[in-house]
Parts: C-alpha cells; structure tokens; sequence
C-alpha cells in the first residue's frame, strides 16, 4: 500500500469531522497520523481552533511545522479526540500498535482522550490480533535480560529492534523488543502477564479503547465503530 500522506487523505478528512473548534487533538505517530497531521494543519490555516498533543517527537516537530500550536497534558484536564493509526484491528476495534515504536506515548496519549480515532488501510484488519506475527514491547534498557527470559517463557519471542545497526531507544530512551507472537487467543490475559514482567513499560495490545476506526479502501471510507456490529 502506498505510504505517503496523501495515500489515508480521505480518512484523514473524515476523521476531521470529529475535532469541533476549541477541542485538544491528540496526534499520533506513523504513516495514518501523518496524514492526519497534513489534513489538521490545513484546516489549522483555515481558521479552525485546536491545540494538538503529540505522541512523538516527529509528529511535535511535523505539527509546527504545519503551524498547528502544541500544548502538554499538564496544561489540560483532558484531550477531546485523538487520532492515529494502528497496525492490527480486530472485528471488535482492539488493536495492536507500536511498529512506529511510540507505542507508550501513544497509550498515554490514548487514554487521556474522550474518543480514540483510528485511521487504518483494509490491510490492517485482522480477525486475530497476532495475525501479522509482531507483538511490539518497550522495556527499560537495564531490563533486557529479565524481560527477554520472561516474554519467551509466555511465549513470545522477543528480538531487540535495532534501526541502522543501532539498537533502537524510543523517545523516552527505552528499548523495544518485538515478539514473534501467534494470533492472540487471550490478549487481555496476555498483556496483563507481560505487565507482571519487571521492567516493561508498555505493550502494543490496545483493548477497548479505539471507539472509531475509520477504513479507508480507495477514495472510499468505511466507519466502524466499537460495540456497534
């Protein structure tokens, strides 16, 4: 599928529909969220009112770029809508997310929003979370050893993402280890064992928290929404 920021626009426009003026707009990181970003700073210049909170330093530096004014959740009591992408959906709106390797900020982030808002290719839907085989886990460096031994006894089996011959550290300066997983039977038993694991920071399983996921195949969107069949 085509990557590039015009390849989601129409989601992008359709999931501008949910920020009113005046809201706080979370912006979420990868390829979705870009496009998002592209589309909000339009309609930024237009003369709609938002103050965004980003999940990663190059959706912060993108947004500004954009002209799109940033704020912290310090500075306020709660985000409005948060928008971003996944990269598994399930036919009940769980995801798994964190290939873009924000996964942590994109939780909080997440879960500081009245409405999660998921823009996702038709190649992102799964019946299994699990089905594409990557189940993304950001650790604390000083952890790597304990949290490798563990996540393969559940398991899964963890292999440190490197980018550039680098282990790569995410924003927050931490590891992340992506496990060769099976579809998922079990995602709420299984994110609460790896949440046992000292060490771990947070897991890609996002359970019942995306409320809107907007498909896009073509020019054409489809609406889902979660809890409603």
């Amino acid at each position: 599928m085509d990557t590039s920021p015009n390849a989601l626009r129409a989601s992008a426009e359709r999931a501008l529909e949910f920020i009113p003026d005046g809201a706080v707009v979370g912006l979420g990181t990868g390829h979705a969220a870009t496009a998002f970003i592209h589309a909000l700073g339009d309609r930024v210049r237009g003369g709609l009112r938002i103050r965004g909170i980003p999940t990663s330093q190059a959706s912060a530096d993108l947004a500004r770029q954009l002209g799109i004014p940033l704020t912290t959740l310090d500075e306020v009591e709660a985000i409005d809508v948060d928008v971003d992408g996944a990269d598994e959906v399930d036919p009940a709106c769980n995801l798994i997310k964190g290939y873009g390797g924000a996964l942590v900020r994109e939780k909080i982030v997440a879960s500081s929003s009245r409405r999660l808002v998921i823009l996702v290719g038709p190649e992102k839907l799964v019946q299994v979370l699990g089905a594409r085989g990557t189940l993304p886990v950001e650790i604390v460096p000083f952890g790597l050893p304990l949290c490798r031994r563990r996540l393969k006894a559940l398991g899964c089996e963890p292999n440190l993402r490197c980018h550039d011959g680098e282990t790569y550290l995410t924003d927050n300066g931490n590891y992340i280890l992506d496990c060769r997983v099976s579809p998922i039977a079990h995602p709420l038993q299984l994110e609460q064992a790896i949440h046992t694991i000292p060490g771990v920071v947070g897991t890609g399983l996002f359970l019942a928290m995306a409320n809107t996921v907007l498909i896009q195949q073509g020019e054409n969107v489809e609406v889902r929404q979660r809890g409603v069949t």
